[in-house]
């Protein structure tokens, strides 16, 4: 991307769809003790917006449910030989340019491999989702926004009593985080008809304003790897 958006510039996009997605997968993740993190992340809270509580139709509701299920994919698996070498590279890049931010190596990995992930299979561009990330909590898994958002995407609680088990500490969860941030952000998107300037401000809550789409646009410029 050249330059970071205005709502009148050029810069309205369309994405592939939600379903029907052929991409590698990766492996579970179980729960991590929240409780000591929690003080880090109350004391530093994240400087994001939030989702609005908008009403949805019994048809949205239970495709978004459906996103949301079944946190259990293996390890990447690729159609070739070339297609595991450039994702290698990614990694390998990505890795690097996050090692301040994430210190120790392997949970640098299992976020970034997640974060691959989560973003293909919910149709969206992986740097556009790192970008995301970064404005929204800086990268820190327990990260907690004034509004209550919780997370690497700052996922609003009330998404977990719409579309998930009612439980909100599973938003602390890396995967599960990761897969209502992007599901929602497709459901965004697909409400503003591929518009994704609109959709990034429905996503912090600013639909409307630059500020925030322009702040993910720039982040996402840091992300293009390849």
């Amino acid at each position: 991307m050249d330059t970071a958006p205005g709502p009148g510039m050029d810069r309205r996009r369309c994405l592939g769809q939600l379903t029907g997605l052929a991409v590698p997968v990766l492996a579970g993740r179980s729960l991590s003790s929240i409780a000591a993190a929690l003080a880090w992340a109350t004391a530093a809270p994240a400087q994001a917006g939030a989702q609005i509580e908008e009403p949805l139709s019994d048809a949205v509701r239970h495709v978004l449910r459906a996103a949301v299920e079944q946190l259990d994919p293996p390890e990447p698996d690729f159609l070739s030989t070339g297609q595991r070498l450039a994702y290698l590279r990614w990694l390998s890049r990505a890795s690097w340019q996050l090692r301040r931010r994430i210190p120790e190596l392997q949970a640098r990995v299992d976020f970034l491999q997640t974060v691959w992930y989560e973003s293909r299979r919910a149709g969206l561009d992986t740097a556009l989702v790192l970008g995301l990330i970064e404005v929204e909590s800086a990268f820190r898994k327990y990260a907690i926004s004034r509004a209550g958002a919780r997370g690497y995407m700052q996922v609003m609680p009330f998404w977990t009593r719409l579309i998930g088990d009612g439980d909100p500490n599973k938003l602390f969860h890396l995967q599960t985080n990761l897969r209502y941030g992007c599901v929602i952000l497709r459901h965004y998107l697909q409400r503003e008809q591929g518009d994704l300037f609109m959709a990034l401000g429905r996503y912090n809550g600013s639909r409307g304003r630059a500020p925030y789409p322009n702040a993910v646009f720039a982040a996402e410029r840091r992300w293009r790897l390849d």
